[in-house]
């Protein structure tokens, strides 16, 4: 059949195989141009390995280190004339290009969240890997039932506090509007956490280390956001910076467990980027679209897979002892919130309009980058021509 966007609101429901597995080649293209990983990981187990930071983990770790991975994540393959998630495809097309390789690569498809799945895949890396030597927890969802308790926590996206008024993009017209959003009461805080704070990385860990399955000095990194004063009372000081912060604090006392075995934990906190989680976010998706106009010009932006690529070669895996600050967070968001670079994009921020919104951002480009995420728009690849849409997936 013939692939075409459907983007409705945030979403696109339709992704196109053969430009799914361009962007990943893409990915893999950044990674072997700078050559193999000094010291690399060898063994490595990805949870939220299908899109975004995960995949580009799983790119970056397999293509600059030669390692073994496992992918955990939960996407739908394609049916009833229906395509699959764009991480369906991705995940296919990268087991692909990792066999013919020669790695190791297999993926599991499921809740994570759930005790059946970190029962299956401890018995994969018993079967195949042994142990690992680097965890990367990367998941990211609406919602999450507690495998202890049975409860469903459901996140959602508010200030706390306060009400909060700011401006905001449609990101399909470019009209630039206020938006007041009203605080979150104590329960949706509270679940929130539940959903994005880090008691499933601890109930994951506490699991890995119980079967023995680090490896001696093996690290076990998440994934996390910070932001700029802009977007501070959405984000940071908004739900999601209450999961967040809750992440960060549980990475401590994981980081104390893993010390047990000569190793560490830390977050990384990465750059704001598009991503479907990303254009969500009331006041977001304007940021980004200032964000991505003033960093390129400057000459220092990144998108996933250069940011993890920085992370990989220039942070962990280096002779020097990993630079965190005094959270214990490596901050590799620091070309985002460089001096020069918020003060581009605030002095924007105060002046932007719908009127001016071409001028001084670049929706254009914002729309590509989105319509990317579900492999529309990549060079080389033939829209008008039929595609099989029910690609093969190997999961254990």
């Amino acid at each position: 059949m013939v692939v075409l966007p459907k983007v409705r609101g945030f979403i696109c429901t339709t992704a196109h195989p053969l430009g799914c597995a361009a962007a990943l080649q893409e990915q893999i293209d950044v990674i072997e141009k700078d050559g193999p990983i000094a010291n690399g990981p060898k063994k490595v187990l990805i949870l939220g390995a299908s899109t975004g930071f995960g995949l580009s983990t799983r790119v970056t770790a397999a293509f600059g280190s030669g390692a073994a991975t496992l992918g955990v994540f939960f996407e739908r393959g394609a049916e009833k004339g229906r395509t699959a998630s764009p991480g369906w495809y991705q995940s296919a097309a990268f087991h692909e290009k990792a066999q013919a390789k020669g790695l190791y690569a297999k993926s599991i498809n499921g809740d994570a969240f759930s005790d059946e799945v970190k029962k299956k895949t401890i018995e994969t890396l018993k079967k195949d890997l042994g142990q690992i030597d680097l965890l990367v927890y990367s998941l990211a969802a609406p919602r999450r039932t507690d495998p202890k308790t049975g409860e469903v926590y459901r996140s959602v996206l508010r200030p706390t506090g306060e009400a909060y008024n700011n401006k905001t993009m449609d990101a399909t017209t470019g009209v630039v509007s206020q938006i007041t959003i009203d605080p979150a009461s104590d329960e949706e805080i509270r679940n929130t956490i539940g959903v994005m704070g880090g008691d499933d990385w601890v109930l994951w860990t506490e699991a890995l280390l119980e079967a023995e399955a680090f490896a001696p000095g093996a690290l076990n990194i998440a994934y996390s956001y910070v932001g700029p004063r802009i977007t501070e009372p959405i984000y940071r000081n908004g739900t999601i910076g209450s999961a967040k912060a809750d992440l960060e604090a549980k990475g401590r006392k994981i980081d104390t467990l893993m010390q047990k075995n000569g190793g560490h934990a830390f977050v990384s906190v990465n750059k704001c980027l598009v991503t479907q989680a990303s254009s969500a976010i009331p006041v977001i998706p304007l940021y980004v679209n200032i964000l991505y106009k003033v960093m390129i010009e400057k000459g220092v932006h990144e998108g996933c897979i250069e940011q993890l690529n920085r992370l990989f070669r220039q942070r962990l895996y280096t002779e020097k002892p990993i630079a965190v600050d005094s959270e214990n967070r490596i901050r590799i968001d620091d070309w985002e919130l460089r001096e020069d670079v918020q003060e581009g994009v605030e002095k924007v921020w105060s002046n932007i309009s719908t009127e001016n919104m071409n001028e001084l951002a670049d929706l254009r480009n914002y729309n590509h980058e989105f319509i990317r995420l579900f492999g529309f728009e990549l060079d080389g690849v033939d829209y008008d021509a039929d595609v099989e849409i029910d690609v093969p997936l190997q999961l254990e």
